[in-house]
C-alpha cells in the first residue's frame, strides 16, 4: 500500500479524532488536538493509505522562558498500522516542516527507546527541563539548528490545553 503524509485537511478531522482515540484509548488527545489545530503555527499532518487517514503527528509552538519553541505530540498510528514505519515516516516529515517554518527546536514528552532515532536527546543535556513532573528520560529536545539551545535554560511551558490533558483520568 502507497504511503503518504500531507497537511491535515477540514475533511481529516474525524479521522484523526479516531486515530488519536484508538492509539491512545481515550479522547484527551484528540481534544487536545481540536482545542489547538487552528493555531496557524502548529503544524499538523497525517499519514495516509489509499486515501485512508491511518497515522497523525502534531507540532504545537512552546516557550523555554523567552526562547521560541516547537513541542512534538501528540502522534499517533491506528493500532493495526503500527510497527510498520508509518510513525518514524511522521515525525521525520513533521520535523522538515518545522524546520521549513524556522523552528530552531523541537521538544517530546515520549519513549526514550523511540525519540532518540531522531536525534533527540534529554532536555536536561541542555538545562532545560519540562513544567510536568516526568521523569527526565522522557523529556527530549533535539536542536533544528545545531547550537539553538547552547544558550538557552530553563522550563519549556506548553498551552494551557496540555496542563489538562495531564489532570484528566
Amino acid at each position: 500500500m502507497a504511503l503518504a503524509i500531507r497537511p491535515e485537511q477540514p475533511s481529516d478531522r474525524d479521522d484523526v479524532r479516531s486515530v488519536l482515540e484508538t492509539a491512545f484509548g481515550q479522547p484527551g488527545e484528540a481534544r487536545l488536538v481540536e482545542i489547538l489545530r487552528d493555531d496557524p503555527e502548529c503544524v499538523s499532518l497525517v499519514a495516509c493509505e489509499n486515501g485512508r487517514v491511518v497515522g497523525h503527528v502534531f507540532f504545537t509552538p512552546v516557550r523555554v522562558e523567552e526562547f521560541p519553541a516547537t513541542a512534538l505530540g501528540p502522534m499517533a498510528v491506528q493500532p493495526d498500522r503500527q510497527r510498520r514505519g508509518i510513525g518514524s515516516r511522521l515525525v521525520l516529515a513533521g520535523l522538515d516542516a518545522c524546520r521549513d517554518r524556522d523552528a530552531s527546536a523541537v521538544f517530546v514528552l515520549g519513549h526514550p527507546q523511540y525519540y532518540p532515532r531522531f536525534g533527540f536527546v534529554p532536555a536536561s543535556r541542555f538545562g532545560i527541563r519540562c513544567e510536568f513532573p516526568v521523569p527526565d528520560e522522557v523529556f527530549l529536545g533535539l536542536e533544528l539548528r545545531p547550537g539553538a539551545l547552547r544558550d538557552v535554560r530553563g522550563t519549556v511551558r506548553y498551552h494551557a490545553a496540555f496542563a489538562e490533558l495531564e489532570e484528566s483520568p
